[in-house]
């Protein structure tokens, strides 16, 4: 008989995961510089040819390393990000005009993901303030006497972050430094696909040491690791 923990699993292929990931759309993926981007979603990403995407990440990561691979195929047309410095080949696309790239502060950019997974509709910085260039378009809002810029906040359709574990309900440990901006890009999708290195059955993980509570979670995948040597030969 099924039991209850494999009827309500949330884990499903990899195929299917990636099947909600369409060309044009706009995708959050968790990480920093490489560090806890989702290989194997990446690597799925690349081998259906999705392209055109809005890609909201810390990041361009490096040129064959987590998310600067979809970088590097031209597979994103803009990107909402906080730097590009380690990803040569994102500063000539955004020279050449190939790649839209819009910067913010890495603070703001990490809470306007978060404004989004609560539910704001943004939130007040007072970074840049009083300079033309990043004052462009923005709102600006007095409080207390004091000016600030509205800053929106920020959702994607589907969020996709990797988790060192996850039970079958979704809820993810983190692996030290790979916790980075993983927890908030889980909250800021409609839909939240998890990679995992290991999936447990719900119950099994101890609840101090969870994250990411489940409720923020879709769907679990069974992650297939980094080719570190591969990824390091590229580079």
């Amino acid at each position: 008989m099924e039991s209850k923990i494999e009827k309500d699993s949330k884990v499903i292929s990899i195929e299917e995961a990636s099947s909600y990931i369409k060309n044009g759309m706009t995708v959050m993926i968790g990480g920093f510089g490489g560090v806890g981007n989702p290989p194997t979603m990446i690597n799925e990403m690349l081998k259906n040819n999705i392209q055109d995407l809005t890609l909201i990440c810390n990041d361009a990561g490096f040129p064959h390393i987590g998310v600067g691979q979809l970088v590097t195929n031209c597979r994103i047309k803009k990107l909402i990000a906080s730097h590009i410095g380690s990803n040569p080949k994102a500063g000539q696309q955004m020279t050449d005009g190939t790649l839209d790239v819009q910067f913010f502060p890495q603070g703001t950019l990490a809470e306007k993901i978060r404004a989004g997974g609560v539910g704001l509709g943004g939130v007040l910085v007072d970074i840049g303030i009083d300079n033309p260039i990043v004052e462009k378009g923005s709102e600006r809002y007095e409080l207390n006497g004091k000016k600030y810029l509205v800053e929106p906040a920020l959702t994607a359709k589907v969020s996709i972050v990797y988790a060192k574990k996850a039970d079958h309900f979704g809820n993810l440990v983190f692996d030290t430094s790979s916790r980075n901006t993983n927890p908030l890009v889980a909250m800021a999708g409609d839909i939240t696909i998890a990679e995992a290195d290991e999936i447990v059955e719900t119950g099994e993980l101890d609840p101090e040491e969870v994250i990411t509570p489940g409720a923020f979670v879709d769907y679990v995948v069974q992650s297939e690791g980094v080719n570190w040597a591969w990824a390091w030969e590229k580079k």
